[in-house]
């Protein structure tokens, strides 16, 4: 069986300053439960900043990106910069805070953010290879940086009207659901789920992001067993 090769883009370990660690297990488990690979990547550059997650405090620390989603990747992970998209038939963008501060600076900047250079080309290599990106809570920021003015994509971070009217600065198309629900645009190969966005249980984020893993494995070349 060909298994499809599915890249989890990571942006740190803990919601506050990198990848929600929720959303990130579950998008790995709901790959594994339908025979794909997930192939764990994160950018080799240091964190915006290092909040505790105890306190709410910012530190004054230092840490690496890569290394923190190291830990949730159990060691598996790749330098983002070193991925080969050519690989991958597929990426999920968990979200986090660290979505808005490592992979774009979306949580300083809002609807004027700039994405991370290796980011940016590795989603406008999928997407010129005709390969479906899913992007969970945040993470949907990211993708209204990259194709908004170009492409207009229809997205969602479910019922959040700040973070809403960005994206639709930004380019983009906001399509209000609730938390379980996701945006499937077919024509870019974007789906998009709001979990933690405005989601008030793991149960409803483990729904969410199994429809939004089932939503991209069916778009992609090669049959997984689901």
């Amino acid at each position: 069986m060909n298994q499809k090769r599915i890249g989890v883009l990571l942006s740190g370990c803990g919601v506050k300053d990198g990848t929600e660690i929720h959303e990130a297990v579950l998008t790995l488990l709901a790959l594994d439960r339908a025979g794909a690979v997930s192939i764990c990547m994160a950018p080799d550059k240091e964190k915006a900043d290092v909040v505790d997650h105890v306190t709410d405090k910012t530190s004054h620390e230092k840490r690496n990106v890569l290394a923190e989603s190291a830990r949730i990747a159990r060691g598996n992970i790749s330098n983002l910069e070193q991925v080969d998209a050519n690989l991958l038939d597929g990426l999920i963008i968990p979200g986090g805070f660290g979505a808005a501060k490592n992979l774009c600076n979306f949580a300083t900047a809002g609807e004027k953010c700039v994405v991370d250079p290796n980011v940016a080309t590795l989603l406008r290599t999928l997407h010129e290879q005709n390969k479906p990106i899913a992007a969970l809570c945040i993470a949907p920021t990211v993708l209204a940086s990259v194709f908004g003015k170009d492409l207009h994509p229809t997205l969602t971070v479910g019922n959040d009207p700040d973070t809403a009217a960005k994206i639709e600065k930004m380019g983009a198309k906001h399509q209000p659901v609730e938390p379980t629900q996701v945006v499937i645009d077919t024509e870019n190969g974007f789906i998009t789920t709001p979990c933690y966005m405005t989601a008030e249980s793991i149960n409803e984020i483990a729904t969410g992001t199994e429809k939004a893993v089932t939503a991209l494995l069916s778009l992609t070349r090669v049959e997984a067993t689901v």
